[in-house]
């Protein structure tokens, strides 16, 4: 198993972690999604190597920036 931390811009309310939440769980072979929505991290969990681009372009399509 793998995990990244990822730190998003623009989180503000439950809505905002459930949309984070499921485009992150649709990318291929992750098995958790963990979002802290005070500090704004968001910590993923696959089964193998995490393909960090397809997590970066869930988050994007969710509406929010992950801070560089």
């Amino acid at each position: 198993m793998a995990t990244a931390v990822y730190t998003v811009d623009g989180m503000s309310c439950g809505h905002c972690v459930n949309s984070v939440t499921e485009e992150v769980t649709g990318v291929k072979g992750i098995t958790d999604v963990r979002v802290d929505l005070e500090s704004g991290k968001v910590t993923v969990t696959g089964e193998g190597d995490i393909d960090d681009a397809s997590v970066r372009a869930a988050i994007d399509e969710a509406g929010y920036e992950v801070r560089a």
